[in-house]
């Protein structure tokens, strides 16, 4: 059987999505432990984004095949009974054979968080990210608007990440605030390592004033390992969904 799976975590305690011959610390990691202990033989599962060491998702995607005399919802209760207490499978339902979380996916959206009230916020604190100084939506608006489309993104990437292309379209980019929250909201075709982090700190600097807007237009235009504003912490970062092209038909 091909599983679907859709998961929520919190990634703060976690070396990232994937797993690591280094350490079992990992959220892929704790799965195929668990899954393999199930199934009774090695599992392997594929992951639809590789969140970062301290990044959080509230609709990762996996899949994985294996047998199970167990009922869909059985198996369900069995993988969140035994799961650390800050990753949960959501939901799991049976797919055809050549499904692939990766491969197959349309789009996926993140969010980067950020509070500017100036206080704490100690129960929120693992979610969010400070600025030192106020910010100015309206221009962050703009600058973000420069993201859509398709663009090389070569520098909103860490020289770590191993490619063969910097391309990417971006269909939405859109900065609100709510109160005291200011939340960037980026959906794209997919991201390069590092990519949503570093578009937020881009997308800082012009708010606290220290860029322009166009600037974010003139490092794209570039097409070279241009220095973009800073990589924020992992912990404001949220995989909020991943979308399949079942999404959209059922949609319709």
């Amino acid at each position: 059987m091909n599983y679907k799976m859709i998961l929520q975590y919190d990634g703060t305690r976690y070396n990232g999505w994937q797993k690591q011959g280094n350490t079992d610390n990992t959220i892929q990691g704790k799965l195929e432990t668990l899954l393999s202990r199930i199934a009774g033989e090695p599992v392997e599962i594929h992951g639809a984004g590789r969140t970062d060491a301290g990044v959080h998702a509230a609709g990762q995607v996996a899949n994985a095949k294996f047998h199970t005399d167990l009922s869909d919802e059985e198996l369900l209760q069995t993988i969140n009974h035994y799961l650390p207490e800050d990753i949960e499978v959501t939901s799991l339902a049976r797919m055809p054979e050549r499904f692939h979380s990766r491969l197959n996916a349309v789009d996926k959206t993140y969010e980067y968080r950020i509070v500017i009230d100036g206080r704490k916020h100690v129960f929120e604190r693992k979610y969010v990210y400070f600025p030192e100084a106020p910010l100015d939506v309206e221009k962050m608006k703009e600058a973000a608007s420069y993201f859509l489309g398709e663009h090389c993104f070569i520098s909103m990437c860490s020289s770590k990440a191993q490619v063969t292309s910097y391309v990417r379209e971006i269909y939405e980019c859109d900065v609100t605030q709510n109160g005291k929250y200011i939340t960037m909201r980026v959906t794209g075709s997919g991201f390069l390592y590092n990519m949503v982090r570093l578009m937020a700190g881009t997308l800082l600097e012009v708010g606290r004033g220290k860029q322009e807007p166009q600037w974010v237009k003139e490092i794209l235009a570039s097409k070279e390992r241009v220095t973009p504003g800073p990589k924020l912490p992992a912990k404001g970062l949220t995989l909020i969904q991943i979308e399949y092209p079942e999404d959209r038909a059922n949609a319709e």
